[in-house]
């Protein structure tokens, strides 16, 4: 269903092999923060999505990992507001990245918001992950 979906919105989508729900369930643990559905779907069919020019539309759960223990780790606090509140998922390309809010309960909003490199600001720019996708490859979310 969610190949599908990724190739109707661009032919130029590439996937991975599927994840797991123990290996989702460990990605939660590890960042203190509950996915939304949509993801973990979309996890469980294809564990990422890259778009054209290998541009990471859905980053697999091990980057996923990577990056938002990368972005916490505390090294940019003096240049940035804290990131646990974050859910680093995919980039836009210029090094301002895709994010989930993670509610004070620990559960991540469906809510896509862009985390900007430059000025630290974090604005919001989808309802969820699919309007994500269909907006960000249609061109109507500009960062």
């Amino acid at each position: 269903m969610w190949k599908n979906y990724f190739q109707g919105m661009s032919a130029e989508c590439t996937f991975n092999t599927p994840t797991t729900k123990d290996e989702i369930d460990k990605v939660e643990s590890l960042l203190n923060a509950t996915l939304p559905q949509e993801l973990r779907e979309i996890m469980l069919e294809t564990n990422g999505v890259k778009g054209s020019y290998d541009l990471g539309l859905i980053w697999p759960l091990d980057r996923i990992i990577n990056e938002n223990r990368h972005y916490r780790d505390g090294f940019l606090e003096e240049y940035y507001m804290p990131f646990e509140n974050l859910v680093f998922f995919a980039e836009g390309g210029i090094g301002d990245l895709f994010a989930f809010p993670v509610a004070q309960d620990g559960v991540c909003r469906d809510d896509v918001f862009v985390w900007n490199h430059e000025n630290d600001s974090r604005m919001w720019v989808a309802p969820s992950v699919t309007k994500y996708v269909e907006w960000w490859l249609n061109g109507i979310i500009q960062i």
